[in-house]
């Protein structure tokens, strides 16, 4: 998976996104694969077909991705996009909810590779209580119906945890369905 994943960062380079409105950067970096990827600047979060420096349509998704879904998802229809995360050792993502879809009974399917990652997950309110655990590189998680848009995020990496990836860091692969299922 290391080396689809790399080519397909050598087609749609990571980038960094901003926050709508004020502009702050992310602390990830970030690309897509599949025909819709998701970014974010200061007009707001969207799902759009072109890679926002390149210009370029995202590559295509690897047959390996679309048998991870098929095996963790089997009822789902196909995912449309897969955002890829890359955090290096400073990197984190705050707590946040996935609800920029509109086949919201689609689950949403994160694939781990790389240094491990504290993983917080709580409920459906922001204030809802939370709880953290370790996602390892291989790790699969699967936020599903009720959990679907339960509040998650990243609180650190364990740097040298891993050394799947040459340079270091967390890759972290969202596979969604986008748009309405027919």
């Amino acid at each position: 998976m290391r080396d689809e994943v790399l080519a397909i960062l050598a087609q749609a380079p990571l980038f960094r996104p901003r926050m709508p409105r004020t502009g702050q950067p992310f602390s990830v970096r970030m690309s897509n694969c599949g025909p819709l990827g998701w970014v974010s600047d200061e007009s707001g979060y969207r799902y759009q077909r072109m890679h926002p420096e390149t210009g370029r349509p995202w590559p295509p998704m690897p047959k390996r991705l679309m048998d991870a879904w098929a095996t963790l998802a089997p009822e789902a229809p196909v995912p449309e996009a897969c955002l890829i995360n890359f955090y290096d050792a400073k990197a984190k993502m705050g707590l946040h909810q996935d609800r920029d879809e509109q086949e919201l009974s689609a689950p949403v399917v994160s694939l781990s590779l790389g240094c491990s990652a504290s993983f917080r997950l709580g409920g459906r309110k922001r204030n809802d209580r939370t709880r953290a655990f370790l996602l390892n590189s291989g790790d699969a998680l699967v936020l599903g119906g009720p959990a679907r848009l339960a509040f998650h995020g990243v609180d650190r990496i364990l740097s040298g945890s891993s050394a799947f990836l040459p340079q270091g860091g967390r890759i972290n692969l969202t596979l969604r369905r986008v748009t309405a299922a027919p």
